[in-house]
């Protein structure tokens, strides 16, 4: 993923409400959301080549998201693993919040620069590789977002998703608003105000917006997920080609740890 924001309310029905965006190269092989052949009991999109995601829950009641971190200063292992195997292994942890520090305590660093989203009924967890320091918090209620800085770091697409966010949830048009945030090509933007993350003021440019489209590059899926105390796990997945053409939906509710294909186009 390169762009999530999310509401977080672990005290109310629906606990977690989130939206993201992944972007990547369109020839980069990757499966639609659904089982895994392999693991079951992880649902989600998958990396083809390296064989991690970018988003994915568990039956039992787990879900996990990862960003990358965009810094040229990162000093990152030349033969280290994926980033998108983070994704299982939270899943799988038998004891997530453990699994969690030995990577704070420095297994992070064997990765490139990365965010991780990851949590349950009980707990949601973000924690940050950057280029100085690995930091883990376990998250409060709130809104929040993450693009490919550390938390909440106000970029222009991430204050503008977050906003969509926040408007869709306060005018009960939850998904559709957040849904229209995340799928804005185009933003009015001062160069001043984009970040410098090392890639030239162009390719700056062509990232600012919250949906990248392009012919090589741009955004592949767009996921929103609700998660309720005591009802279904609702997650749904909208894939795009290049230039933005239309690859179908899917969407998948979770209730007592079965699985409903409700709709797939």
């Amino acid at each position: 993923m390169c762009l999530i924001v999310f509401d977080y309310r672990p005290h109310t029905a629906a606990w977690l409400r989130l939206v993201a965006n992944r972007d990547e190269f369109f020839a980069r092989q990757s499966a639609p959301l659904g089982a895994w052949t392999d693991e079951p009991d992880i649902i989600g999109g998958r990396d083809l080549v390296a064989g991690g995601s970018w988003l994915a829950v568990h039956r039992r009641g787990r879900f996990a998201a990862v960003t990358n971190v965009r810094d040229p200063a990162i000093d990152a292992p030349p033969d280290g693993p994926s980033r998108g195997h983070l994704i299982p292994e939270a899943l799988k942890a038998d004891d997530l919040s453990a699994w969690l520090e030995t990577l704070a305590g420095g297994k992070a660093y064997r990765y490139a620069g990365f965010n991780l989203l990851v949590g349950d009924h009980s707990a949601l967890w973000h924690l940050h590789r950057g280029r100085d320091a690995i930091e883990l918090k376990r998250l409060s209620a709130g809104l929040y977002g993450l693009s490919n800085a550390t938390l909440d770091t106000p970029w222009p697409k991430l204050t503008f998703a977050r906003q969509g966010l926040a408007d869709s949830l306060a005018a009960d048009r939850w998904p559709q608003s957040a849904l229209a945030a995340m799928l804005q090509p185009g933003l009015d933007i001062d160069d001043q105000a984009l970040p410098d993350t090392g890639v030239g003021l162009a390719l700056e440019r062509q990232l600012a917006p919250p949906f990248i489209r392009g012919e090589t590059y741009g955004t592949r899926a767009t996921t929103w997920l609700e998660w309720r105390q005591n009802g279904p796990l609702e997650l749904s997945e909208r894939r795009f080609g290049a230039n933005a053409s239309d690859l179908g939906v899917t969407h998948l509710s979770l209730f007592n740890g079965n699985w409903d294909s409700t709709r797939q186009t």
